[in-house]
């Protein structure tokens, strides 16, 4: 498929409109000077474990417990996550250093 130079500026348009209009709606639906409705605050509070939660799983779902390089490097790493989240509490140091550990692991140690 090829696109002609308008079709190009009208998708850049597009996206560039609905980008513009996801980071400016919820300012325009809530700076009143009140406070957020009560459902938003309520979301604020429990998405995030939500996610979290489920982020945790889709991660998890393929382990094996065949052998230990099935399911050992990925719940070490886990595990090592959440360690160095409650030693540093730093997102970034827990997520690269359980990536780190976890890819040392898979390569060396249980490979």
């Amino acid at each position: 498929m090829h696109l002609t130079p308008v079709q190009i500026l009208a998708y850049i348009a597009v996206m560039a409109g609905v980008t513009f209009l996801t980071r400016a709606l919820p300012f325009l639906l809530f700076d009143r000077g009140d406070h957020p409705p009560k459902l938003i605050l309520y979301l604020g509070r429990v998405l995030p474990p939500a996610i979290i939660a489920m982020l945790i799983v889709y991660c998890l779902r393929g382990i094996t417990f065949a052998s230990p390089a099935g399911w050992a490097p990925p719940l070490i790493a886990g595990l090592a996550a959440v360690l160095l989240h409650i030693w540093k509490g730093n997102d970034l140091i827990s997520i690269f250093g359980a990536t780190v550990l976890y890819m040392v692991l898979v390569q060396g140690v249980f490979a």
